[in-house]
C-alpha cells in the first residue's frame, strides 16, 4: 500500500540537510506547513510554506511552549485514510490529511553538555516535536514520519520509486525508528532529573544509548555482539589496524580501568582475557612496560598492552618485538605511528580524551538487570590502618596502595604479588583464595630472579579466611601484606604477621571482582 502525499509539516532544529528536502518536496508538490526558525530558513531558501499558526488560525502562546499543539494538525495526521467515520469528521472540521511529518527535537543532550544552568535544561525539553512524532509514527499506515537528515536520501528514493507517495515497508521501518528516538530522548531527560534529585535507582529504569558498531561477533563466533555508547561516539579513537572485536573492547576497558587509577603520563599495564598480567609504575616509560611485561611474558603474548602516557618512538621500537592485538597510548607521536602501523592488524588506540568518571556497571542476566557504581574510589591512608607491630616506611607503604590498587581490578578471588611498584606475581579467578596464593607464587617463581633481601608485597581483594593463605604468602618471601578486615580470625591472622615480623596492613573496603 502507498500513500500519494500531499502535505507536509516541517519543524526541525537541525537543518543541515533541509533544501534536499524541500527540492524533492517541491517535485511533487506538496504542499509545506512549518513555524518559527523552521519557517524562516524555508523562505530564506526561496520555498514556499505556511506558517502554523496561519494554518491553525492559533497564535503561538507561553513563549512558544504552545505552537504545534493543536487538533487540527493532529487529526491531519492521526486520520485513518480509508475510515469513512475519521474522513467525514475532518471535513465537517475543515481539517485536512497531513501525510508527512519531518520533526526533530531540541537538542537536549547538546543542552546537558554546554551548560548546568537547571531552567535553561528544562527549557530545551521538547514537547510539541516528540508529540508529533509519536502520533505519525503510531499513523504509520498512513503517514510518513522523518526524524533525522540521515533518512532523507532513502525517503527521496522511496518518493521517487513510487511517484509521489511512500511505500508501507519504508512507513513502518521510519515508524520504528521514530519510537526508538522519543523513547532514547525521553531516556535522557529521565536520567537527567533522576541524578538531579539522586535518586540513582528510581522504580522505573531506562538506559539509552547510540549504536556506535555492530561487531563480528560476541566472545565466541556463534554469538552477536554491538557495541553503544550514551554519546554519539566512543572516548577512545582508533587509529589503525583491523575492526576491534567483543573480546577486544573488553579487554581495552579493563586495561583502561588500571591505566587511569595509576598516577598521570606514568605506569603500564597488559591485560590477557580481562585480568591484568603485568603492570607497573617507573618513571622511565620503557622500564615500566619492561618490568610489566617480566611478570608473566607468556601470557603477555596476544594480549593488550595500555600505556598511561604518550607512546614514543623509543617505546614503539620495544612494543614492536612482542605480538600484541591492542596498543593504547595517552596520544602517540608521528614515528611511533609509522613503526607501528607497519603490523596492519595491530590495533592502535588513542585514549587520551577518556576520562575516569563515576559511571554505573550494568549486566545482564536472563530477564534482569544488575547496576551498580564502579570500584573507582581513590585510595588514601584514611581507608587503611596498619595492625601489625612492624610498620611500613613511606615508600613500602605507597607500594601496599599500588599492589591493592592492582589487586581490585583482578578477577575474585585474587592475589597479587609486587616488587618496587611492579607486580611479579598474580593469581586470578579462583574459587580458593588459597589456590590463588599458589597461583601468584608459581609465577612469580617462574619468572623473577628473587634474592634473599627482595622486598616482596601480597595483596588480597578480600579477608583472609584462615592463616594458611597469609602463612602460604610469608613461607614464599613477602614481608609485608594488605587485606580487607572483617574476618572473624582477623585477630589470629594478626597474630601469626607480628610473629613473624610480617607488615599486615587492614583496609576499610571490599574489593571483589566477578
Amino acid at each position: 500500500m502507498s500513500n500519494r502525499i500531499k502535505k507536509a509539516i516541517i519543524s526541525i532544529s537541525d537543518k543541515s540537510e533541509i533544501e534536499t528536502i524541500l527540492k524533492a518536496l517541491k517535485k511533487y508538490n506538496i504542499k509545506v506547513i512549518s513555524s518559527g526558525g523552521t519557517s524562516k530558513e524555508i523562505d530564506r531558501l526561496g520555498y514556499k510554506c505556511t506558517d502554523v499558526s496561519k494554518y491553525t488560525n492559533s497564535d503561538e502562546i507561553l513563549d512558544g511552549r504552545v505552537k504545534t499543539l493543536h487538533p487540527k494538525l493532529y487529526a491531519g495526521i492521526l486520520s485513518k485514510r480509508d475510515n469513512k467515520k475519521h474522513k467525514k469528521e475532518l471535513k465537517n472540521n475543515n481539517y485536512d490529511e497531513i501525510d508527512l511529518v519531518i520533526v526533530n527535537f531540541y537538542p537536549f543532550e547538546k543542552t546537558l553538555k554546554i551548560t548546568k544552568n537547571h531552567q535553561k535544561i528544562i527549557e530545551n525539553i521538547d514537547i510539541g516535536g516528540p508529540t508529533l512524532v509519536r502520533a505519525s509514527a503510531k499513523n504509520y499506515r498512513h503517514t510518513t514520519v522523518l526524524t533525522s537528515p540521515k533518512q532523507y536520501e532513502e525517503f527521496i528514493i522511496d518518493l521517487e520509486k513510487n511517484k509521489g507517495s511512500t511505500s508501507i515497508e519504508l512507513r513502518e521501518k521510519l515508524s520504528k525508528e521514530a519510537f526508538n528516538l522519543t523513547s532514547y530522548y525521553d531516556s535522557i531527560i529521565s536520567e537527567y532529573l533522576n541524578k538531579n534529585n539522586d535518586d540513582y535507582y528510581p522504580e522505573k529504569k531506562t538506559i539509552y544509548a547510540n549504536l556506535v558498531e555492530i561487531l563480528r561477533y560476541g566472545e565466541n563466533p556463534h554469538q552477536k555482539s554491538a557495541i553503544y555508547s550514551k554519546s554519539n561516539e566512543l572516548d577512545i579513537f582508533q587509529l589503525s589496524g583491523k575492526k576491534l572485536s567483543f573480546n577486544n573492547y573488553n579487554d581495552i576497558y579493563s586495561a583502561l580501568n588500571i591505566s587511569k587509577s595509576l598516577p598521570k603520563n606514568n605506569g603500564t599495564v597488559i591485560v590477557k582475557h580481562a585480568n591484568p598480567c603485568g603492570v607497573s609504575i617507573n618513571k622511565d616509560n620503557l622500564e615500566s612496560y619492561k618490568e610489566a611485561l617480566a611478570c608473566d611474558p607468556i601470557s603477555a603474548f596476544g594480549g593488550i598492552v595500555s600505556c598511561n602516557y604518550k607512546i614514543t618512538k623509543r617505546i614503539a621500537k620495544e612494543l614492536n618485538k612482542l605480538f600484541i592485538e591492542v596498543i593504547i597510548g595517552i596520544g602517540f607521536d608521528k614515528e611511533s605511528i609509522q613503526i607501528l602501523k607497519k603490523k596492519k592488524n595491530l590495533r592502535l588506540i588513542d585514549a587520551s580524551k577518556l576520562e575516569q568518571k563515576n559511571f554505573t556497571h550494568v549486566t545482564s542476566h536472563f530477564n534482569s538487570l544488575l547496576f551498580q557504581s564502579i570500584d573507582n574510589k581513590k585510595f588514601n591512608k584514611d581507608n587503611f590502618k596498619v595492625v601489625s607491630k612492624a610498620k611500613p616506611t613511606k615508600k613500602i607503604f605507597n607500594d601496599l596502595l599500588f599492589a591493592f590498587n592492582v589487586c581490585r581490578n583482578v578477577k575474585s578471588n585474587a592475589i597479587v604479588l609486587t616488587k618496587n611498584s611492579s607486580t611479579i606475581g598474580i593469581g586470578s579467578g579462583q574459587p580458593s583464595r588459597l589456590d590463588s596464593c599458589k597461583i601468584a607464587i608459581e609465577k612469580m617463581k617462574k619468572f623473577q630472579n628473587i634474592k634473599k633481601n627482595d622486598f616482596i608485597i601480597g595483596a588480597s581483594d578480600a579477608f583472609f579466611p584462615f592463616i594458611d593463605g597469609i602463612e602460604t604468602l610469608v613461607q614464599n618471601g613477602v614481608s609485608a601484606i594488605i587485606q580487607p578486615s572483617g574476618s572473624i580470625r582477623d585477630k589470629e591472622i594478626i597474630k601469626f604477621a607480628d610473629e613473624l615480623g610480617v607488615i599486615l596492613v587492614f583496609s576499610n573496603t571490599r574489593h571483589f571482582k566477578h
